[in-house]
């Protein structure tokens, strides 16, 4: 997953340096990044904030952007039980594989103030 620190050296979104390049068109930055943005919205929330962070580079991606884009689909990999699940059934009952569950939507939520340790905004 794409971590942030207030490390300016380490953070994987710092502004661009002067001997990065921007990526060739072979890479394929923008398809990869549609597809994650499709899995954020329907079935992945948990990896729209990434996502997210990675929608700001679209422009002009570089070798960085690209390496988060791989961690996130590496990450997706390896929690595919995970996600959402939507059903035909009763809106209380869902069914998840073969057994019948009661089930409600929970949500959390965390205020951290230090998400852009550069601007400090939220």
């Amino acid at each position: 997953m794409i971590v942030r620190t207030l490390d300016a050296q380490r953070d994987p979104f710092r502004p661009k340096e002067d001997e990065e390049e921007i990526l060739e068109p072979e890479f394929h930055y923008l398809s990869a990044f549609g597809t994650l943005l499709y899995l954020a919205q329907c079935t992945r929330p948990n990896i729209s904030f990434a996502v997210n962070l990675l929608g700001r580079y679209n422009n002009a991606p570089k070798c960085r952007q690209w390496n988060g884009v791989i961690g996130i689909f590496r990450y997706l990999k390896g929690t595919t039980d995970l996600g959402l699940f939507y059903t035909h059934e009763s809106p209380n009952v869902a069914t998840l594989y073969g057994s019948r569950i009661d089930f409600c939507l929970v949500g959390y939520t965390d205020a951290g103030h230090l998400s852009d340790p550069h601007r400090a905004r939220s």
